[in-house]
């Protein structure tokens, strides 16, 4: 006789019966994965298990590497993942040769803007990769001079955006010394960040966008949950909305 099917809705619930789900079975609300873990998102995927969010957008979220891979398509121009030295040698003709000066460097998993650096060129961080080692893999991607930086929030029928402002440094991260300031969602913004979400299956998200002088919008990051300080939506609100969507993809399943 078939048993019924499962329902994790917790960590500890998903660490105890992981090796037991199959097909039907699903997996509620984002996971709380350690380093190593993440290939049990795929193997369940290929057994069949239903994710909310889906997996890809998990694996997303928890990743700034991943979200280059696979997002990289809504990022600047020429951002790129370097796992070693040979990625930064064989990108330096192109960076010198566009006129690429400043870059950025994120480092994978770092989170409130810790891990986020700028250099006076690529040559400069290869040159430093040569005498010291550096934390690979490393998100880089040319500087944006200019650019405003907007945080867009869409959670259900909600949407709203704010721009965070910095005039004393590049930095525009609350958490560094950043300020918001209130900013109309256009439709371009919109549009823009609800494509970046159906690429990577994201039912929800917070997304940080960068604006360039020309108006054209890149991603910058992507994340199921984040700060929103400046933001009308409060974090509470933002937790009951996301619970709407958790309980409405129960009943789905349940009725499925």
């Amino acid at each position: 006789m078939p048993r019924s099917r499962l329902l994790v809705r917790s960590m500890a619930e998903f660490r105890q019966h992981w090796r037991e789900l199959q097909a039907g079975d699903a997996v509620l609300g984002p996971l709380a994965l350690r380093p190593g873990e993440e290939v049990k998102l795929l193997d369940l995927t290929e057994r069949g298990v239903r994710f909310f969010p889906p997996a890809l957008a998990q694996l997303l979220a928890y990743s700034k590497v991943a979200q280059t891979e696979v997002l990289g398509e809504f990022m600047a121009p020429g951002a790129f993942v370097v796992y070693g030295m040979a990625d930064l040698a064989a990108r330096l003709p192109e960076y010198q040769s566009r006129g690429w000066s400043r870059v950025v460097t994120k480092r994978d998993k770092a989170h409130l803007g810790l891990g986020v650096s700028v250099w006076p060129s690529l040559e400069d961080l290869y040159s430093l990769g040569g005498l010291h080692p550096l934390p690979f893999p490393l998100v880089v991607q040319p500087f944006l001079a200019g650019a405003k930086d907007f945080r867009v929030v869409l959670v259900g029928d909600y949407a709203e955006a704010y721009e965070r402002v910095n005039p004393h440094g590049f930095r525009k991260n609350l958490f560094q010394g950043g300020s918001s300031r209130p900013a109309a969602l256009t439709p371009v913004l919109e549009d823009f960040s609800r494509r970046v979400m159906a690429r990577g299956k994201f039912p929800y998200a917070i997304l940080d966008l960068l604006v360039s002088p020309r108006g054209e919008p890149f991603l910058g990051e992507i994340n199921l949950k984040g700060g929103l300080r400046g933001a009308r939506l409060t974090q509470a609100a933002f937790r009951e909305r996301v619970a709407a969507l958790e309980e409405d993809f129960r009943h789905r399943w349940a009725s499925s």
